[in-house]
Protein backbone atom coordinates (compact mmCIF):
# COMPACT_ATOMS: atom_id res chain seq x y z
CA UNK A 1 0.00 0.00 0.00
CA UNK A 2 1.07 3.48 -0.78
CA UNK A 3 0.78 5.93 1.60
CA UNK A 4 1.26 9.53 1.07
CA UNK A 5 -0.47 13.17 2.47
CA UNK A 6 -2.82 14.68 0.08
CA UNK A 7 -1.18 17.98 -1.30
CA UNK A 8 -0.13 19.65 -4.51
CA UNK A 9 3.19 17.49 -5.17
CA UNK A 10 0.91 14.36 -4.72
CA UNK A 11 -2.27 15.11 -6.96
CA UNK A 12 -1.74 12.28 -9.26
CA UNK A 13 -1.59 9.77 -6.84
CA UNK A 14 -4.82 11.58 -5.23
CA UNK A 15 -6.40 11.26 -8.30
CA UNK A 16 -5.48 7.64 -8.28
CA UNK A 17 -6.77 6.99 -5.12
CA UNK A 18 -10.28 8.60 -6.04
CA UNK A 19 -10.19 6.41 -9.30
CA UNK A 20 -11.00 3.49 -7.42
CA UNK A 21 -14.31 4.50 -6.13
CA UNK A 22 -16.35 3.82 -9.39
CA UNK A 23 -19.50 5.85 -10.15
CA UNK A 24 -21.72 6.39 -12.72
CA UNK A 25 -21.76 8.74 -15.42
CA UNK A 26 -24.44 11.29 -15.91
CA UNK A 27 -25.28 14.28 -17.72
CA UNK A 28 -26.36 17.92 -16.30
CA UNK A 29 -27.56 20.16 -18.81
CA UNK A 30 -30.09 23.40 -18.60
CA UNK A 31 -30.88 26.24 -20.17
CA UNK A 32 -28.61 29.36 -20.49
CA UNK A 33 -29.21 32.82 -22.37
CA UNK A 34 -27.21 31.72 -25.02
CA UNK A 35 -29.05 28.36 -25.04
CA UNK A 36 -28.52 24.93 -24.10
CA UNK A 37 -26.04 23.62 -21.85
CA UNK A 38 -24.27 20.09 -21.30
CA UNK A 39 -21.37 19.30 -18.74
CA UNK A 40 -20.81 15.35 -18.30
CA UNK A 41 -20.61 14.46 -14.48
CA UNK A 42 -19.67 11.54 -12.28
CA UNK A 43 -20.42 13.54 -8.77
CA UNK A 44 -23.92 12.59 -9.06
CA UNK A 45 -25.52 11.54 -5.85
CA UNK A 46 -28.96 11.27 -4.00
CA UNK A 47 -29.15 13.63 -0.71
CA UNK A 48 -32.54 13.16 0.58
CA UNK A 49 -36.01 11.77 -0.05
CA UNK A 50 -38.16 14.55 1.78
CA UNK A 51 -37.17 17.05 0.27
CA UNK A 52 -36.00 15.40 -3.02
CA UNK A 53 -32.93 16.74 -3.19
CA UNK A 54 -29.70 15.16 -4.87
CA UNK A 55 -25.95 16.95 -5.87
CA UNK A 56 -23.32 16.87 -8.15
CA UNK A 57 -20.19 18.80 -8.55
CA UNK A 58 -18.71 21.11 -11.16
CA UNK A 59 -15.16 22.44 -11.18
CA UNK A 60 -14.63 25.90 -10.66
CA UNK A 61 -12.22 26.06 -13.47
CA UNK A 62 -14.56 25.01 -16.43
CA UNK A 63 -15.90 27.80 -18.61
CA UNK A 64 -19.35 26.16 -17.57
CA UNK A 65 -19.37 26.15 -14.06
CA UNK A 66 -20.85 29.56 -13.79
CA UNK A 67 -23.86 29.17 -15.87
CA UNK A 68 -24.80 25.64 -13.77
CA UNK A 69 -24.15 27.88 -10.53
CA UNK A 70 -25.87 30.78 -11.27
CA UNK A 71 -28.92 29.30 -13.06
CA UNK A 72 -32.04 28.29 -12.07
CA UNK A 73 -32.95 24.60 -13.01
CA UNK A 74 -31.36 22.45 -14.60
CA UNK A 75 -31.71 18.16 -15.50
CA UNK A 76 -29.27 15.28 -14.44
CA UNK A 77 -29.59 12.42 -17.24
CA UNK A 78 -27.78 8.93 -15.88
CA UNK A 79 -26.55 7.82 -19.01
CA UNK A 80 -27.10 4.00 -20.28
CA UNK A 81 -23.63 2.21 -21.12
CA UNK A 82 -24.94 2.40 -24.97
CA UNK A 83 -24.29 6.41 -24.16
CA UNK A 84 -20.61 6.73 -23.44
CA UNK A 85 -20.20 8.66 -27.28
CA UNK A 86 -22.66 11.03 -25.60
CA UNK A 87 -20.33 11.09 -21.82
CA UNK A 88 -17.32 11.80 -24.02
CA UNK A 89 -19.23 14.87 -26.46
CA UNK A 90 -20.19 16.88 -23.34
CA UNK A 91 -16.94 16.24 -21.60
CA UNK A 92 -15.33 17.72 -23.81
CA UNK A 93 -17.43 20.50 -25.17
CA UNK A 94 -21.18 21.71 -23.92
CA UNK A 95 -23.58 24.00 -26.56
CA UNK A 96 -23.37 21.45 -29.43
CA UNK A 97 -26.60 19.27 -28.88
CA UNK A 98 -26.81 18.61 -32.81
CA UNK A 99 -25.79 14.86 -32.53
CA UNK A 100 -28.75 14.05 -30.03
CA UNK A 101 -32.12 14.18 -30.21
CA UNK A 102 -33.50 16.29 -27.20
CA UNK A 103 -36.60 18.16 -25.78
CA UNK A 104 -37.20 21.09 -23.88
CA UNK A 105 -38.30 19.27 -20.07
CA UNK A 106 -40.82 20.65 -17.92
CA UNK A 107 -37.83 22.91 -15.73
CA UNK A 108 -37.08 24.47 -19.18
CA UNK A 109 -33.22 22.33 -19.21
CA UNK A 110 -32.68 20.24 -22.09
CA UNK A 111 -33.79 16.63 -22.20
CA UNK A 112 -32.25 14.27 -24.14
CA UNK A 113 -33.87 11.04 -25.33
CA UNK A 114 -33.06 7.44 -24.29
CA UNK A 115 -31.45 7.40 -20.90
CA UNK A 116 -32.17 5.70 -17.86
CA UNK A 117 -33.63 8.44 -15.70
CA UNK A 118 -34.42 12.09 -15.94
CA UNK A 119 -34.20 14.19 -12.60
CA UNK A 120 -35.54 17.50 -13.34
CA UNK A 121 -34.29 20.29 -10.64
CA UNK A 122 -35.00 23.55 -9.37
CA UNK A 123 -31.47 24.61 -7.90
CA UNK A 124 -31.80 24.43 -4.10
CA UNK A 125 -28.20 25.57 -2.71
CA UNK A 126 -24.65 26.07 -4.08
CA UNK A 127 -22.23 25.97 -1.73
CA UNK A 128 -18.26 26.51 -2.70
CA UNK A 129 -15.92 23.37 -2.10
CA UNK A 130 -12.36 24.24 -2.39
CA UNK A 131 -11.72 23.44 -6.81
CA UNK A 132 -15.61 22.36 -7.34
CA UNK A 133 -18.86 24.20 -6.13
CA UNK A 134 -21.69 21.45 -4.83
CA UNK A 135 -24.64 22.05 -6.75
CA UNK A 136 -27.85 21.05 -5.21
CA UNK A 137 -31.20 20.26 -6.65
CA UNK A 138 -35.02 19.60 -5.73
CA UNK A 139 -36.34 17.55 -7.68
CA UNK A 140 -39.21 18.63 -9.50
CA UNK A 141 -40.23 15.56 -11.96
CA UNK A 142 -38.15 12.72 -12.81
CA UNK A 143 -38.73 9.67 -15.58
CA UNK A 144 -37.40 6.45 -15.74
CA UNK A 145 -36.86 3.89 -18.48
CA UNK A 146 -39.42 1.07 -18.22
CA UNK A 147 -37.09 -1.60 -19.54
CA UNK A 148 -33.83 -2.57 -17.86
CA UNK A 149 -30.67 -1.67 -19.05
CA UNK A 150 -27.09 -1.13 -17.75
CA UNK A 151 -25.85 2.20 -16.59
CA UNK A 152 -22.30 3.62 -17.78
CA UNK A 153 -20.02 3.66 -15.21
CA UNK A 154 -16.60 5.47 -14.73
CA UNK A 155 -13.18 3.85 -12.58
CA UNK A 156 -9.90 4.41 -12.77
CA UNK A 157 -10.68 7.28 -15.60
CA UNK A 158 -12.28 4.43 -18.30
CA UNK A 159 -15.98 4.46 -19.19
CA UNK A 160 -17.10 0.33 -18.77
CA UNK A 161 -20.16 -1.61 -17.34
CA UNK A 162 -21.48 -3.22 -14.32
CA UNK A 163 -20.64 -6.99 -14.51
CA UNK A 164 -22.46 -8.68 -11.51
CA UNK A 165 -20.74 -11.96 -9.90
CA UNK A 166 -23.47 -14.99 -10.12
Amino acid sequence: MHSFVPDPASTTDLRRALGQFGTGVALITAQTPQGPLGMTANSFSSVSLDPPLVLWSAARASKRHDSFTQGVAFCIHVLSAQQMDVAKHFARQGHDFSPYPWETGPNGAPTLHGCLATFHCDTYAVHAAGDHSIILGQITSAAIQPEESDGLLFKRGSFGRFTPDD
